[in-house]
Parts: structure tokens; sequence; C-alpha cells
């Protein structure tokens, strides 16, 4: 009964190939990011620097931090994709769907540098460090930390820890099917995400150290069993984060200061 349990040998040297592979790309955007963006960190309202620079910089951010969290997803897809093919019906790779989910980050990206553009371009005297900053940067962590207790946000996280109704019941043959649903998933992430990523911002985009954190507050409510039973405290320490900064933002430690660090060019 235990061996018409377990999964074919193929299959299984298949699937580790496949967790090597996710895992592979991930360390070697945590790799490109640590040798980009080290010594690159100017805080809160960190330049960005030119669009195709950011966007590069972002799409490995978003490989090195994501992708661990979406391996139970792509190992799910793959595995009814392989039955799929098993029985004749037509279903893309799986490198397809990650590559769809990607984009959606990719996308969000875009979003966000343009907004951070458009803002700039305003020259909001207020923002600036030695005045409201801490206040604004302050406020938007906080605001990230409500938002982790919000009905979006926990229909968002429960779609992404329990995919399986959506690859069984919404399962879309072919490329197109593979890009629909990565996509699809891909939105779904960023719902359950956003808030994580404003904060980013809003401590500092290009820290290696806020990316780590943000990471794995991400890995755990996402992957590990008692993420959403612990929910209030990541939104608790993400309010207690946002006062600290608005009130006390030389306290907070890997906190960069703006107005303490020197123009850098941004590598290439």
């Amino acid at each position: 009964m235990l061996e018409r349990l377990e999964l074919p040998a193929e299959r299984r040297v298949s699937t580790a190939a496949l967790v090597a592979g996710v895992l592979g790309v991930a360390l070697a955007g945590w790799i490109v990011a640590i040798q980009r963006m080290d010594g690159m960190d100017m805080g809160p309202g960190t330049d960005l620097g030119s669009f195709s620079f950011f966007l590069g910089a972002w799409v490995t951010m978003m490989a090195a931090m994501m992708l661990p969290s979406a391996l139970p997803m792509v190992l799910l897809f793959d595995r009814v994709g392989s039955a799929q093919r098993a029985s004749g019906r037509d279903a893309a790779s799986t490198g397809v769907f990650v590559l769809s989910y990607l984009a959606v980050w990719a996308a969000f990206g875009i979003a966000s540098y343009g907004l951070y553009r458009g803002i700039q371009a305003l020259d909001l005297g207020f923002i600036a460090w030695d005045r409201e900053g801490p206040i604004v940067a302050g406020v938007a962590v906080a605001a990230a930390g409500l938002y982790e207790l919000t009905p979006l946000k926990r229909v968002c996280l429960r779609h992404c820890r329990s995919p399986l109704h959506f690859v069984l019941g919404g399962w879309k043959p072919g490329t197109s099917g593979a890009l629909a649903m990565g996509a699809e998933h891909g939105a779904w992430c960023a719902g359950c995400c956003w808030g994580l990523m404003v904060s980013l911002f809003a401590l500092g985009v290009m820290s290696l150290t806020w990316m780590l954190v943000v990471a794995g507050v991400i890995f755990g409510q996402k992957v590990l069993p008692y993420g959403p039973r612990v929910q209030w405290a990541f939104s608790a320490a993400l309010v207690g984060l946002g006062v600290w900064i608005a009130v006390d933002p030389g306290g907070v430690p890997w906190l960069v200061q703006p107005d303490m660090q020197p123009a850098m060019e941004m590598k290439t």
C-alpha cells in the first residue's frame, strides 16, 4: 500500500530537479543582488536610477525574494501539468508559468517606478528626510502593517497557501493557459504582498538587510505551518516599526539616514 503512494522514481528525480532549479534561480538572484546593490542603500527615498537599471535590479530581487515562497505552487502546477501530458492533453512547461508569474512582479515594479518618478516630479519639499520624511516613511510602513489584517489580505494569503482549488478548478491548457495561470497566481501574490513591498520602498529598496527581512516575512506567511495564525504579530511589528521610524528614525537598527549618506552612482 505504501509503495503505491510513493511517486515513481523518475517523477521523484524530476521533482528534485525542479526544486533545485527554482531554488538555484533564487540563489542566483541573491548573489546578483548582493553584487549589484552592495553599498547602495541610501535609506528611505533611495534614488532608483535609470529605468533599465531599476527594472533589471527589481526582477532580480523578485526572483530572489518570491520564488522560494512560490515553490509549492510551482511544484503543484508541474505535477498537474505532467499528469495532463501523460494523458495526452496539452500542457505547457512549468517554466512558462514561472516566467508569467515573474512578469506580474515586473509590472508591479514598473508601476512603482512610474509612481516614484511622478512624486519626484512634483518636488514635494515636505517629504525630505530633514522635514516630514520620517513621518511619511513611518506612515507607509504602519499602513502596510494594518493591511496585514484586512479581508483582502486574508483572501490573497489563503490562495497563496492553498492553491489546489485554483489549479484543479481553473486549469487552462497549453502555453496560453500557463501564461494566464502564472499571471493570475502572480496577481494573487501581489495582492498578498504589496503592502510588504511598500514597506521595503519606505525602508530602503536597495537595502539588502531589509530585503532579506521582507523575504523572510513573506516566506513565513506563505509557507510555514503557523503563518496565518501569527498574522497579527506581523501586523503589530510593522505598525510598531512605523511608529518608531516616525518618532525616532535614528534609533531604528539597519535604517540608513538619507541625509547622512553621500550620493552614489548606480552600478551597471
